[in-house]
C-alpha cells in the first residue's frame, strides 16, 4: 500500500486513496507568460542639436517666460500660479527688483530665510569661493573637514547646556526629517506627537508631522505621528486668561500622553514659536509645562527653529523665550546662511551624541555637511555676531508692535496682530468678523484683489491669508519697516473696501 502511495504522486492536498486522476492534484500548471510588446520610444538625444541660446548671455521677457511656459513645474500650488510671477533680477539691501526695473520689499524674507538681505557680506563671497577653488566637495561618510569641525564648535558654544553634538543636512525638511529618526531610534519608541497648527517640512515624514493642510498631501502611509491641540485653537479657548489656558492644555496633553502611552512615544516636536500657522507664541508656562511632561514620562522635548533660529525673534533661539526650556533636539536651517546656499543643522544633547558614538545614527545624506554650504554658513553666523543682528532684531520689536497696532485700529478686515522681534503677523477677518479665508483656500474675490494690491504697492513675499506675515530680512533699518507697513496699510484699504468694510 505504501508503493501504490508513492507512486500516486503522494498525495498533496487533502484527498485519499488510490492512483493519480490525470488532471487532478498534480503539479500546478500556470498561465503561459506572454510579455508585453514595448511601446518604443526614442530615447538618444542629439547633443550637437542642444540649442546654443544657452550659451548666449541674456535672454528676452519672451524667451525666458516661453521657456517657463514650456517647462518649469511649480510646487505647492498649481503651476499655473507662478505663471505671472514677477521675473526677479537682482537684489540691493531689503529690496528685489524685476526685470523691468520695478522695486519690491522683501517683506518675509521670501520663506522667512533671506535673513542678510542681498548684499552678500565680503566675508561669505571669500569664504566660499576659497571652499569652491580648494576642495567643493567631501562626502561626510567618508572624510571629514576642517569647516565642519569649525561649524560644529561654534554651534556648541552658541547653544545652550549640554547641546553639542551636530550634523548638517541641507534643508530644514531634512532636518526635522532626521530628528524624528534620531528620536525614533535613541528612544527606541516610534509615535511623535506634534501640533495642529503647525509645518515641518515636505517629504513624508515631516508632512504627516505637519499638522496644518498641507499634511493631507502625504501623510497617508506615514505612521506614528499623534496631533495635539495648540495652546491657541482656532474656534475655542482653553481658558479665559493665559495662566487658566495653559493649565488645562497641558492637563489634556498629559491625558492624551497617558491615553497614547508613555512607552510608545519617542518625542514631543514643537515650533518654539509657530512660524506659518501665524506667528504663535505659547502662552506663559505653557512650553515650561510641556518640558515638564516629557522629563516626567521619559519622552524627547524637539525644537523646531527651522524659521526662528539665529536671531529672528530677538534671541537667537526661538525657545530662549521660554525661561528653563532646554530642548533634547534642536533643528535649524534658513537663518543658518541666509539662504544664500542650502543647509540646516540638528543639534543633540550629550547623552544622545554619547548613544550614536557606538550605534548607527541611521540617517545621512550626500550632501550632508557639504564644505562650500558650510563654508557660507560659517562666516554668515559669524556676520550675525560681529554685527549685532539679533539685538537689532529684537531693537525694532517696538516699532513691530507700534505699526500693527496702528494698523489693527485703523483697518476693520484686521482682527489683531503678533510680533516678536523681526517676526509678525495679522490676522484678516471677514464682515462677520470670521477669518477671510481657510489657510487652505480658496481666496475670494477681495482677497485676489488684496494680493494684486500688495504687489503693486512694491510687496513680495509669502502671502498666506487669513494671515499677513511681518518678517522681513533683519538687515532692515527702521526707516524701510515703517516704509514697509506703509505699503501694506495700502493695500489694506482696498481689502477693506473689497469685503464691504468701508466706502468704496
Amino acid at each position: 500500500r505504501q508503493r501504490a502511495v508513492r507512486r500516486g504522486g503522494g498525495g498533496g492536498g487533502g484527498g485519499g486513496g488510490g492512483g493519480r486522476v490525470p488532471g487532478v492534484n498534480g503539479h500546478f500548471v500556470p498561465d503561459p507568460f506572454v510579455a508585453p510588446a514595448l511601446a518604443a520610444k526614442e530615447n538618444a538625444v542629439e547633443l550637437s542639436g542642444i540649442s546654443r541660446a544657452h550659451w548666449e548671455a541674456t535672454w528676452s521677457d519672451a524667451e525666458v517666460r516661453g521657456a517657463q511656459a514650456a517647462h518649469v513645474v511649480g510646487t505647492w500650488g498649481a503651476t499655473g500660479a507662478i505663471a505671472e510671477a514677477p521675473l526677479l533680477e537682482r537684489g540691493e539691501g531689503v529690496y528685489l527688483y524685476d526685470r523691468a526695473g520695478k522695486q519690491y520689499l522683501d517683506w518675509t524674507s521670501q520663506a522667512i530665510c533671506t535673513n542678510l538681505g542681498y548684499d552678500v557680506p565680503a566675508a561669505v563671497v571669500e569664504a566660499v569661493t576659497a571652499q569652491l577653488v580648494k576642495l567643493p566637495m567631501v562626502y561626510g561618510g567618508l572624510g571629514v573637514t576642517e569647516i565642519r569641525c569649525r561649524m560644529a564648535a561654534l554651534l556648541a558654544e552658541l547653544l545652550p547646556g549640554d547641546i553639542e553634538g551636530f550634523i548638517f543636512p541641507s534643508s530644514g525638511n531634512e532636518a526635522n526629517e532626521a530628528a524624528v529618526r534620531i528620536a525614533r531610534r535613541y528612544t527606541g519608541k516610534h509615535k511623535i506627537l506634534t501640533q495642529y497648527r503647525s509645518y515641518h517640512g515636505g517629504s513624508a515624514t515631516t508632512l504627516a508631522a505637519t499638522g496644518d493642510f498641507r499634511r493631507w498631501f502625504a501623510e497617508v502611509g506615514a505612521t506614528g505621528f499623534v496631533k495635539m491641540f495648540n495652546p491657541t485653537p482656532f474656534k475655542f479657548q482653553w481658558g479665559e486668561d493665559e495662566a487658566a489656558a495653559t493649565a488645562t492644555a497641558l492637563a489634556a496633553l498629559e491625558e492624551q500622553i497617558l491615553l497614547e502611552g508613555p512607552n510608545e512615544i519617542a518625542a514631543v516636536m514643537l515650533e518654539s514659536v509657530v512660524g506659518a500657522g501665524g506667528v504663535l507664541v505659547a502662552p506663559e508656562g505653557y512650553m515650561q509645562g510641556v518640558r515638564a511632561l516629557c522629563d516626567k514620562y521619559d519622552i524627547l522635548l524637539v525644537a523646531d527653529e527651522v524659521m526662528v533660529g539665529f536671531g529672528r525673534t530677538g534671541k537667537f533661539w526661538g525657545f530662549q523665550h521660554y525661561p528653563g526650556v532646554l530642548p533634547d533636539l534642536v533643528t535649524s536651517a534658513k537663518g543658518l546662511s541666509a539662504a544664500y546656499l542650502p543647509l540646516s543643522v540638528v543639534g543633540m544633547r550629550r547623552p544622545i551624541k554619547e548613544f550614536f558614538e557606538t550605534t548607527p545614527l541611521g540617517w545621512g545624506a550626500t550632501y550632508q555637511a557639504h564644505p562650500v554650504a558650510l563654508a557660507c554658513a560659517y562666516e554668515c553666523v559669524k556676520h550675525v555676531l560681529d554685527n549685532d543682528i539679533v539685538q537689532h532684531a529684537a531693537a525694532l520689536q517696538p516699532v513691530m508692535e507700534q505699526e500693527i497696532a496702528a494698523i489693527v485700529a485703523k483697518h476693520p478686515s484686521v482682527r489683531q496682530g503678533r510680533a516678536l522681534g523681526l517676526f509678525g503677523c495679522l490676522d484678516l477677518v471677514d464682515r462677520h468678523g470670521h477669518y477671510v479665508q481657510p489657510l487652505q483656500g480658496p481666496s475670494p474675490e477681495p482677497v485676489l484683489k488684496f494680493r494684486q494690491a500688495l504687489a503693486e504697492n512694491g510687496i513680495y513675499g509669502l502671502v498666506r491669508p487669513p494671515y499677513i506675515h511681518c518678517a522681513p530680512p533683519l538687515v532692515i533699518n527702521e526707516h524701510e519697516l515703517r516704509d514697509g507697513f506703509a505699503r501694506v496699510d495700502k493695500a489694506l484699504d482696498v481689502l477693506d473696501r473689497e469685503l464691504g468694510l468701508a466706502p468704496p
